[in-house]
């Protein structure tokens, strides 16, 4: 009987500690998150990045988030999902932080920058220098009622598809191209007339001609959007964007309401969506290159030591008209290069050189 009730006894505490975290739970408000996204969760490593959260966030927090993501245009406009989480028209949304350059000059620094940093460095600047709480701060001094995280990271894209061989600066005047972030800007002083399209709007611009060229990110993803099958010149490497961010916006008064255990399940997850976006992107680029030769009658190329030069001087110009006209961005740009320099030391003894281009 002694033993008996030694047993009962023991698997009342199990029973209890177990059913702790319920408990705990039970005491929190549950969240759904709408989250209108900028690209379809069809692209790997853009869209499917939140998509990936969004079936993993329940589980982890035992139910106390939940999350149901909206296709582009399905809620929120892609260009309109900052200030419609800032003012509350929906509680989230997923995406860079660049499409936002034409409300606040400094916020493509936190998507991706022309030369480097690459992902690896990016990240250690992100999470274990000053990175995200200057992109928080960007937020807030703009007066935008957001909590932003860290949510996906994707390496190099391509350069871009051009209609024509490009062999010299002198080739670029007079193209229309969408471009990107700060890159754009570099182009512009190419002499490159520049917009910025979402997705889904590109492959109709070249369709119609009123493109002559376009970026817009990694083989296995531009595959997706058959730019291939209007323009056939693909450049390497992807000098405006040795890695690519991307953010999880919350509107900063659902943030608030959620208890620590709900803030933490999203700041864990979003941290391993990072690493997996990365991962996965990763795994898939290989290949593609090379049918894009074999299979789709692209024709790869890989920039001149003088036109990579030109690109670089065209961009430190942006960075010092940037500069002069922002303060913020200066304060930015002065902590990420002095972490930079501080890398480069590490980077160059650790690494192996890269392999010469292997282009076809």
């Amino acid at each position: 009987m002694r033993k008996a009730a030694k047993l009962l006894t023991l698997v009342m505490a199990l029973s209890l500690l177990l059913a702790a975290p319920a408990l705990v739970s039970a005491k929190e408000k549950p969240v759904l998150l709408k989250v209108p996204v900028t690209f379809s969760t069809e692209l790997p490593g853009l869209g499917s990045t939140i998509k990936w959260v969004s079936e993993r966030i329940g589980t982890l927090s035992g139910g106390a988030i939940k999350m149901k993501v909206y296709e582009p245009k399905k809620l929120v406009a892609p260009f309109e999902i900052l200030e419609a989480v800032s003012k509350g028209k929906v509680n989230a949304g997923y995406s860079m932080a660049a499409y936002w350059a034409g409300k606040i000059n400094a916020a493509p620094i936190f998507s991706a920058i022309p030369f480097g940093p690459d992902a690896s460095e990016y990240l250690a600047w992100m999470y274990y220098g000053n990175g995200l709480k200057f992109w928080q701060e960007m937020y807030d001094k703009n007066g935008y009622n957001v909590k932003v995280l860290l949510c996906g990271v994707i390496a190099p894209e391509t350069s871009g598809w051009f209609n024509k061989e490009i062999n010299s600066p002198e080739d670029l005047k007079g193209l229309r191209m969408r471009f990107f972030g700060f890159g754009g800007k570099v182009m512009q002083k190419m002499g490159v007339s520049t917009s910025l399209l979402p997705g889904g709007e590109i492959f109709p611009a070249l369709e119609k001609k009123a493109l002559d060229a376009t970026e817009f990110s990694m083989p296995a993803i531009d595959k997706r959007l058959g730019f291939y099958k209007i323009v056939k010149y693909n450049y390497y490497p992807g000098w405006h964007q040795q890695a690519s961010l991307f953010e999880l916006l919350i509107n900063k008064d659902t943030w608030n309401s959620m208890s620590k255990h709900q803030q933490m399940c999203l700041e864990i997850i979003t941290r391993a969506a990072t690493a997996d976006s990365l991962a996965f992107v990763e795994s898939l680029q290989a290949p593609v290159i090379q049918e894009n030769v074999t299979k789709r009658g692209v024709i790869n190329k890989y920039w001149s030591p003088e036109m990579l030069a030109a690109f670089k001087k065209a961009w430190m110009e942006v960075v010092e008209e940037e500069k002069k006209k922002d303060p913020f961005f200066a304060k930015v740009w002065d902590d990420l290069s002095k972490f930079r320099s501080q890398y480069e030391y590490w980077s160059s003894v650790a690494f192996l050189p890269r392999p010469e281009p292997k282009l076809k």
